[in-house]
């Protein structure tokens, strides 16, 4: 995995912050490869509690761990149970590692 320890403390309690003590925080894709170089840093938050405005809210938490982060880009991807699940959450849920 290719984050410091600084950055998933960051990740994961500026995630209880925003959406609450529940939520829980995956870390996928190029960052899970040790080999690989740059690259955003891409998380799934799972919530348990069914949200409103969804795109709205990523956007805000992305741009919050953007600034953070120092800059580094975050993309954010949200499942709730009121959300329909993609195929990218699967990707999430299954080569995902939790934070």
């Amino acid at each position: 995995m290719r984050l410091t320890h600084q950055q998933i403390d960051i990740i994961r309690l500026s995630a209880q912050e925003s959406f609450g003590a529940n939520v829980q925080v995956f870390l996928f894709g190029s960052r899970l490869d040790d080999n690989k170089l740059g690259g955003d840093i891409d998380i799934m938050l799972e919530l348990t509690e069914a949200v409103v405005n969804p795109a709205l809210l990523s956007a805000q938490f992305s741009a919050k761990l953007t600034r953070l982060l120092q800059g580094r880009k975050v993309d954010v991807l949200l499942a709730a149970p009121n959300l329909i699940h993609l195929p990218i959450h699967e990707i999430a849920f299954q080569q995902g590692q939790k934070l």
